[in-house]
C-alpha cells in the first residue's frame, strides 16, 4: 500500500523520521516571547528555512506565539474577519473557544489513513448548502471543550491503535491554536493530517509549514460561481488553488473531490485537470458519497444523489490526466 506520494508519511509511520510539529521543536531559534508580532513573523520566515543551533526557544514555540497574537486580530481563513476572538469577538465562523463535537478511531478514511484519530471541531468558515455535518459545523457552540492536556493525554493513550492524529470539522482552520497547544503537550511520533477545506489565509499556512505530515484536502468548486452559490465564499478558486499550490511544497497531500449532481463539467473537470497540470506527487480521492442534505433540497440542481454516469465520467476523466487514485 506503500505510495510514492506519500513517503515520508510511511517513513514515520516505521520510525524512520519524526513528524514535523516533532521537528519543529527541535528547531531552536533566538527570539523573544515579547516581540512585536511584525518581528515574530521576520524571525518565523528566517527559521522555517534554516537550522539553528542556539539553544532558545523552538521554532514551535515561535509558531504557538503568533497564532495566540491572531486571536487578536482574527485572519486564519481567507475570510480574514479581524475581529478579536482572544476578547470574545466572533467573526463569520462563530468559533471562541475550541469545541470538539467528537473524537474517536475513524475507520471510514483512505485506506492509508486507517485507523485514524479524529478530532471534529463545530464550526465552519463555509456554509455549504449540502453539508452533511451541518448540525456540527453550523453550530460553532456545539460540542465540548476539553484542555489542551487531556487531549494530549488522549492521544498518548491510543498510540498503539492509531496512525496519525486527523484534525478535521467543520473546519480546523479557526482552531489552529487550539491544535499547536495540544501539540505543544504530547510528544507521539505521529503523522499530523490536516484536514480542512483549503479556504486559510497565507499566515495560517506559514504557521502550518512544518507541522503537518498530510494536508487532506477537499477541492470543491472548479469556478468562484459554484462556490458562492453553493458555500457562501468569494474568490473560491483563486485562494484553494494558491493553499494547494502551497501545501504541495510543504508536504505530501492528499485531495478529495466530491462530485456533485449537473457540476461534472462546471466543477469536477476543471478541478481534475487543474490539479494534473500543477501539482506533483499527490494522490486523489474521487468520491460519490454525495446525498441532499441540509438545505440542498432547496436547490433542484442538487437535490438528488449523483448517478453512476457522472461518477463514472470524473472517474474516467481523471484517469486520462493520469492522477493517481486513492483505492476505492
Amino acid at each position: 500500500m506503500k505510495s510514492k506520494a506519500l513517503s515520508d508519511y510511511f517513513s514515520i509511520l516505521a520510525g524512520e523520521r519524526s513528524a514535523n510539529y516533532l521537528e519543529s521543536k527541535k528547531l531552536e531559534i533566538d527570539f523573544d516571547l515579547n516581540n512585536e508580532e511584525k518581528k515574530l513573523w521576520e524571525i518565523h520566515d528566517e527559521a522555517v528555512g534554516e537550522k539553528k543551533e542556539n539553544p532558545f526557544l523552538s521554532l514551535f514555540d515561535l509558531k504557538l506565539e503568533l497564532s495566540k497574537r491572531m486571536l487578536e486580530k482574527c485572519r486564519f481563513c481567507e475570510r480574514k474577519c479581524g475581529v478579536n476572538r482572544a476578547r470574545g469577538q466572533k467573526g463569520y465562523c462563530g468559533v471562541l473557544k475550541s469545541m470538539i463535537a467528537s473524537e474517536f478511531i475513524h475507520m471510514g478514511e483512505e485506506p492509508e489513513l486507517v485507523p485514524s484519530y479524529t478530532i471534529f471541531f463545530s464550526g465552519c468558515t463555509f456554509n455549504c448548502a449540502f453539508c452533511q455535518n451541518w448540525d456540527i459545523s453550523q453550530y460553532p457552540e456545539a460540542g465540548i471543550y476539553v484542555e489542551p492536556r487531556l487531549l494530549a493525554k488522549l492521544i498518548e493513550q491510543r498510540i498503539n491503535k492509531i496512525r496519525n492524529i486527523n484534525w478535521v470539522g467543520g473546519e480546523p482552520t479557526p482552531n489552529l491554536p487550539y491544535i499547536l497547544d495540544v501539540l505543544n503537550h504530547t510528544s507521539v511520533n505521529l503523522p499530523v493530517i490536516w484536514n480542512s477545506n483549503m479556504y486559510m489565509s497565507e499566515e495560517a499556512t506559514k504557521l502550518l509549514n512544518r507541522i503537518v505530515d498530510i494536508y487532506l484536502t477537499d477541492f470543491k468548486y472548479g469556478n468562484d460561481d459554484c462556490a458562492k452559490k453553493l458555500s457562501n465564499v468569494e474568490n473560491y478558486f483563486s485562494v484553494v488553488s494558491r493553499n494547494h499550490r502551497i501545501a504541495n511544497s510543504q508536504c505530501e497531500m492528499i485531495i478529495r473531490h466530491l462530485v456533485l449532481p449537473n457540476h461534472v463539467e462546471c466543477c469536477s473537470k476543471p478541478v481534475l485537470k487543474w490539479i494534473a497540470g500543477n501539482l506533483k506527487n499527490v494522490k486523489v480521492n474521487v468520491m460519490e458519497q454525495y446525498r441532499p442534505e441540509y438545505k440542498a433540497k432547496e436547490l433542484p440542481e442538487i437535490n438528488r444523489k449523483i448517478t453512476k454516469e457522472e461518477f463514472d465520467e470524473a472517474v474516467n476523466f481523471a484517469e486520462e490526466l493520469g492522477l493517481d487514485l486513492v483505492e476505492q
